[in-house]
């Protein structure tokens, strides 16, 4: 007689508890070319875990932003929920924040108190299209509360480092690289990661600035044709590439580099719009809906 054999009994390996955490802290685009979503999709295609609290909440589409307001929840007790969760190596990103003064100093007290290891600020005057939120005014009130425990990263295009720096739209080509990085410098910030999407000439350049160098990155030919969502997806892309081990320039560098592969995988959802990245889940997209 045969013996009945037993399956044998396996254990599952353990999941690990603490996996890479980046904290997203930004406005909700429902169109998903910007702001949060664009975030989580940029995080989760590096394997890292996005977690978001919204600090704006817009009307908004691939033509244009109609309106910008206030989060109907309170953001500093979204995020102070969210603390037991922040362990082991994590990040944060702040973008749009449409928050009135009280609540945004709550929120930079908040953050310094959770002390987060990785910290990266992509400062926005406005979305690409459509209505404004800050002048340059607000982003030096801002950075005055968020900067001054010197561990920010702020990555502001040419448009709006000159806004910091009181200078009218006439000089964001021109100004002088020490110029636009003073606001942001004088007031705490660790370093300001300048993008170079719009300075003249036909190449793009980033500098990596701090209070002792400027490091000029690796230039690369202007590629044609407009995208949504390239602030965010850049600072998103930093903090995770961070989060698993890259240096900060190293970071910079592949996250543009990263940018420019995609370039071309992108579309118009509906037809409709300036065209967005598309999700790393949908890079077969046929030529025909790509610009």
């Amino acid at each position: 007689m045969m013996a009945f054999l037993r399956p044998r009994m396996t254990t599952p390996a353990p999941l690990n508890s603490t996996p890479l955490i980046a904290l997203c802290l930004g406005g909700m685009d429902p169109s998903a070319g910007a702001g949060l979503l664009r975030d989580v999709m940029t995080l989760q295609a590096l394997g890292v875990y996005p977690m978001a609290v919204s600090t704006a909440e817009t009307l908004q589409n691939g033509l244009a932003c109609q309106q910008i307001e206030a989060p109907s929840m309170d953001p500093v007790k979204r995020l102070e929920i969210l603390g037991p969760h922040l362990v082991g190596r994590w990040g944060v990103k702040l973008g749009m924040a449409a928050l009135n003064e009280g609540t945004f100093r709550r929120l930079a007290a908040t953050l310094r108190a959770l002390d987060p290891p990785i910290r990266i600020w992509d400062p926005i005057l406005a979305p690409s299209a459509g209505v404004g939120l800050h002048d340059g005014g607000e982003l030096r009130r801002m950075a005055d509360v968020l900067l001054k425990d010197g561990f920010w990263v702020v990555s502001p295009n040419r448009g709006e480092a000159a806004a910091a720096a009181g200078l009218p739209p006439a000089q964001i080509q021109t100004a002088g690289v020490e110029i636009l990085a003073r606001p942001w410098l004088e007031r705490g910030a660790h370093a300001v990661w300048l993008k170079g999407g719009h300075a003249p000439g036909p190449d793009i350049q980033d500098l990596w600035i701090t209070a002792k160098s400027i490091t000029a990155l690796p230039a690369s030919p202007r590629l044609p044709g407009q995208r949504r969502g390239t602030g965010c997806t850049l600072a998103a892309t930093w903090l995770g590439l961070r989060l698993l081990g890259r240096s900060e320039l190293v970071a910079a560098e592949e996250s543009a580099q990263r940018l420019r592969n995609r370039w071309s995988q992108v579309f118009a959802p509906g037809g409709a719009g300036r065209p967005v990245f598309a999700p790393e889940a949908f890079s077969s997209l046929p030529e025909a809906a790509c610009d």
